[in-house]
Formats: C-alpha cells, structure tokens, sequence
C-alpha cells in the first residue's frame, strides 16, 4: 500500500534551516507529482510546493510565501521527497506534510512533521 513517512522536523531558531524528507513506498515515485503542505496552528492547509519529473528533469514550483527560502527536490533511485527550509521565520511554523499528486488535488498524505521556528 502506499505509505508516505516525513522526517527532519524540530525546533529552530529564526533564520536557521532545516531539512524534511519523506520516504515513499508502494507506489512507482518516479511517476508521480509530490507536494509539500503545510497546516499552522489554527489555520487552514497551505500548499508549499511541488516538484514534477519530465523527460529526465524536474520542474519546481512554490507559494510565494516561500519562494527564495525553500527548495523542493527529489531522488528517485531512494523514493524520497526532500524541502530544503532556509531563513526561517516563525510564521514558518506548522505541521508540514508531502502529498502524492493527484488530478486536482491530492490521494495519498503522510502523516506530518512539526516544525516550530522560535527564539
């Protein structure tokens, strides 16, 4: 079945970084759009960013929110999803998760990852 499994959360100071993976299984990765989401406390999902891979490179997009701090990226031959966080700021803060990509929306979430961007 297919299984997505974020990591790399924690607590960060602003302006730090941090680095989330997800690991993907049961389903042919290569083939696939991935999402990264995010949910703050209290608010409602935030689309971050999605990779595509066509014709042997890949093609990324952001929310303007993160544009210039974050860096979505994948490896295939390892079925991970990866979202490079630079200069955090604490409106960062949330539960991110990746998402299969599915024709207008998403099918398959994982389970999340906190992070918390606090001095």
């Amino acid at each position: 079945q297919v299984q997505l499994v974020e990591s790399g959360g924690g607590l960060v100071q602003p302006g730090g970084s941090l680095r989330l993976s997800c690991a993907a299984s049961g389903f042919t990765f290569s083939s696939y759009a991935m999402n990264w989401v995010r949910q703050a406390p209290g608010k409602g999902l935030e689309w971050v960013s999605t990779i595509y891979s066509s014709s042997g490179s890949d093609m990324a997009y952001y929310a303007d929110s993160v544009k210039g701090r974050f860096t979505i990226s994948r490896d295939n031959a390892k079925n991970t999803l990866y979202l490079q966080m630079n200069s955090l700021k604490p409106e960062d803060t949330a539960v991110y998760y990746c998402a299969r990509h599915q024709s207008g929306g998403y099918d398959y979430w994982g389970q999340g990852t906190q992070v918390t961007v606090s001095s």
